[in-house]
This record gives structure tokens, sequence and C-alpha cells, in this order.
């Protein structure tokens, strides 16, 4: 009498998707050049929706540019622009 093999589930699915690549490099790019990072969250989120996963790393670029916006705002309000012209 043989038993049969143990049920490991179902098998994973291939890891094609670019979500996280496009993620990380949204990330790296919401720093230095704030177009692209945009470019990349919108590539991670729509390729997150078409894969099926959760897209994470595209509401966290979204949060950094949206911080950046707000610090850049605060530096021009406070006089920021003036210092660096007026040296």
């Amino acid at each position: 009498m043989t038993t049969p093999p143990p049920y490991y589930g179902p098998p994973a699915q291939p890891a094609d998707d670019k979500t996280t690549l496009w993620g990380v490099l949204g990330i790296v790019f919401a720093f230095c050049c704030w177009p692209l990072g945009i470019v990349f969250a919108v590539l991670s989120m729509m390729e997150a929706k078409k894969v099926g996963k959760q897209p994470t790393l595209a509401y966290v670029t979204f949060g950094i540019l949206a911080l950046a916006v707000v610090a850049n705002i605060i530096w021009f309000a406070a006089g920021g622009m003036n210092m660096i012209l007026n040296r």
C-alpha cells in the first residue's frame, strides 16, 4: 500500500509581471526626476491591476511625490529661491 504524495497547494504563478520593477523605479525617480516617477507609478498601478496584485509601490510613489510638492511649496513660500538668487 502506497501513500499519495503530499499536496502543496496550487502551483505558483510565474513572476512575469513588472509591478515591482515599475514601483521601485517610480520611487527612485520620485526623488530625482518627478515626471518619470509619475510615469513609473502609473505603469506599476496598471501592471498590478492586470496581474491581480496590490499596487502598494505605486501608492508609495504617489505619496512621496505629494510630500515633495508640499515641501516645494513651503520652500518657495519661505523664500528659499530668493536665498539662492541673492547670493
